[in-house]
């Protein structure tokens, strides 16, 4: 979500006015940049409705005689686990678009946003709306076909995304497995904030370094005061044992190739602030890190894309995870864009008609067509 500078300082000194929370105003004022009324075309089919409970925005592809059940994507959109709805224009043009081109079913969830409520919350919503839409019965009213259904989701989202991957694959009780997963540019760990993507963009706009170590704080309900400390990770020092067990999955030095590397060092100190995780201990859950979890989790994940974008902090966090899936034996296309940034993906449509968000959106929608 592109939001002006000007639009941030209103909203913290509303924030700091103690008049409301800066992330409550923000997203009014991305509201009232438009919100998009569930409106059907011919080509699709779009209704708002709840899957037990949890609001969706379901976009029906129309029925081809040839193919009497469809593919069906589980679309989970971005913000920092704050912002935006999946009734805000550029997700639901995006989710419109996949509808059309792949003549699928997809079902946008509209999970509940911090400050309102926080992790793991909005994890409950997306797992609870997509067991209900995996229900046999379910997947009849839509004309799915249970056995081409993936989950996707972009940088807050993507992390959702997979998160709930995760989780679905550990569920024993589950009939319906999702084929794929498609994570774009997501958000999968809070541990390493000098990764070489974070070190090299960590001014640029979009998506600077210090806004997204907020959008953790906030995610957790923590306290800012943490926000800079955790910037030179001193949050994951050597002198705090819980973070030690799980910095080899992370070790960026290992999971990297060379030409991502380049000439960066590793930001890992001696002796930190061990109040950080525990005031935060969410910091080290799998739930909230995905890209932390244990290899036996990993095995048994579904074909996965990831795109990442070389000018964007979180850059490092999609690498890291294809490398790591990789390993587990899943089968992973990683689509980096050299000239690409945070949040292009849905700048593809009227008055953000940019070449970057046409280039990333087809690559991402090919991918799904020729493996969902």
């Amino acid at each position: 979500i592109n939001i002006k500078p000007s639009s941030l300082l209103f909203s913290n000194l509303i924030h700091y006015l103690g008049l409301s929370h800066h992330l409550l105003v923000l997203n009014f004022i991305i509201d009232s940049l438009g919100k998009k009324s569930a409106w059907s075309s011919a080509q699709v089919k779009v209704t708002d409705t709840d899957f037990d409970g949890v609001e969706v925005r379901v976009f029906e592809g129309s029925p081809k005689p040839e193919e009497p059940l469809k593919r069906s994507v589980l679309y989970i959109h971005g913000g920092g686990w704050a912002l935006a709805s999946a009734k805000t224009k550029n997700y639901d043009e995006l989710c419109t678009t996949l509808a059309e081109e792949l003549n699928a079913v997809i079902v946008s969830i509209e999970y509940r946003l911090v400050p309102k409520v926080y992790f793991p919350e909005q994890i409950h919503d997306v797992v609870r709306a997509t067991k209900y839409f995996l229900q046999p019965e379910v997947l009849h009213k839509y004309s799915v076909d249970p056995g081409r259904i993936g989950i996707s989701g972009d940088s807050a989202g993507g992390n959702l995304a997979a998160a709930l991957s995760q989780q679905l694959n550990q569920d024993t009780n589950l009939k319906n497995k999702v084929k794929v997963q498609a994570l774009i540019y997501p958000v999968l760990q809070a541990l390493d904030f000098n990764t070489p993507s974070y070190q090299q963009n960590a001014n640029t706009p979009i998506l600077p370094r210090y806004v997204m170590v907020k959008y953790w704080v906030d995610y957790f309900k923590g306290n800012y005061d943490f926000v800079q400390e955790m910037i030179v990770n001193n949050h994951t020092s050597l002198d705090v044992e819980e973070a030690a067990a799980l910095r080899a999955h992370l070790n960026w030095t290992s999971l990297l190739p060379a030409s991502i590397k380049k000439n960066y060092k590793p930001v890992v100190q001696t002796t930190g602030n061990a109040r950080i995780i525990q005031k935060i201990p969410q910091l080290l859950d799998v739930r909230s890190a995905p890209l932390i979890a244990d290899q036996e989790v990993l095995r048994g994940l579904p074909k996965t894309y990831i795109l990442t974008c070389e000018h964007d902090v979180v850059r490092d966090d999609g690498i890291m995870y294809a490398k790591r899936l990789e390993k587990a034996g899943v089968e992973v296309t990683l689509d980096h864009f050299e000239s690409c940034f945070h949040g292009c993906v849905i700048f593809a449509s009227w008055p953000t008609y940019f070449s970057v968000g046409i280039q990333t959106q087809n690559s991402y929608i090919k991918w799904l067509n020729q493996n969902l």
